[in-house]
């Protein structure tokens, strides 16, 4: 029987949740928090929606991590939203506490889980878990560049008037200020962005893309996210539990050499399966993209050797 675990029933939990139940690619999606009576009821919820979408997915809402023993995949979604003002790293000490609790349980009752962080600092957190769960590296991995990929996409489609299906576009890196965007890989119907796009729009887009999430928790005044931040997520679940598509995500996975770094959680093009990250992909690219890529690496390096010094 193949579970997924989606840990935290808040509003991307939930949605992610809802999402992989309707991808009919587990048997069973298990939605678990501390909150009694949350992931229960909104389980039941999206349980009754089966009919009318049409999947034999059970989603099942606990208290109890016992429930989620056996899980193949684990969505860690658990830990405190932004609110206006707020950075993603302003959540480093609340959410390792959090993140740090929630990872032991998962490796205790899953331990040959593939782990898709989404809590933020995302870079810094999928580095706590693969410390704190001893898992290999493959099998722990980060939510972001998905994300920040579709958002960069909508922002250029909105910008010239275009289907966002039509858009192709990544971004590697942080998610965050150190994002990586890279103009010479996106199109627009087959076609360069760089000629359809000036260098100032390009930065436009590139810096609304950076703060987006901001954008947002400044529009809802209460919480951040979610839509989005739960596809993208429920993306990452297909793409692994579908295995033998092998398809090609922006992830944030550990580095072993690739772009010329090594030894650190970092927003790259990876190859997704059973096992979790089985390659991560090297694009061409030219030696100003590259020093931006490393210079994204060492900025995660700096906070993670942080953490470790707060673990301490």
């Amino acid at each position: 029987m193949t579970k997924v675990t989606v840990v935290g029933a808040g509003n991307v939990g939930s949605n992610a949740a809802r999402r992989i139940a309707e991808s009919n690619l587990a048997d069973e999606v298990v939605m678990i928090d501390i909150v009694e009576g949350l992931p229960q009821g909104l389980a039941l919820d999206i349980n009754q929606s089966a009919p009318v979408v049409g999947f034999d997915t059970t989603v099942r809402g606990t208290n109890d991590y016992a429930d989620t023993a056996g899980s193949e995949v684990v969505v860690i979604t658990a830990g405190r939203p932004r609110t206006p003002g707020m950075s993603r790293m302003d959540l480093l000490d609340v959410n390792s506490d959090i993140v740090g609790g929630v990872t032991r349980q998962i490796a205790d009752h899953s331990p040959g889980a593939v782990l898709i962080v989404v809590s933020n600092p995302l870079d810094e957190m999928t580095y706590l878990a693969a410390v704190v769960s001893g898992f290999p590296k493959e099998r722990v991995m980060g939510m972001a560049g998905v994300l920040d990929s579709a958002r960069l996409r909508f922002f250029i489609a909105e910008k010239l008037g275009v289907a966002p299906t039509s858009v192709e576009a990544i971004t590697l890196g942080s998610h965050g200020d150190q994002m990586v965007a890279l103009p010479r890989h996106a199109t627009v119907g087959g076609k360069p962005l760089p000629e359809l796009v000036g260098e100032d729009d390009l930065e436009a887009l590139f810096t609304r893309t950076k703060g987006a999430g901001g954008e947002i928790v400044g529009y809802l005044k209460k919480g951040s996210a979610f839509y989005a931040p739960a596809v993208s997520s429920a993306a990452m679940v297909t793409a692994i539990l579908s295995d033998d598509a092998g398809e090609v995500l922006p992830t944030c996975a550990w580095t072993t050499g690739q772009y010329g770094i090594s030894d650190v959680y970092l927003g790259v093009p990876a190859r997704l399966g059973r096992g979790g990250v089985t390659e991560i992909v090297e694009l061409d690219l030219n030696p100003d993209e590259i020093a931006h890529l490393m210079e994204a690496a060492e900025a995660i390096r700096s906070k993670c050797q942080e953490l470790d010094e707060r673990r301490a």
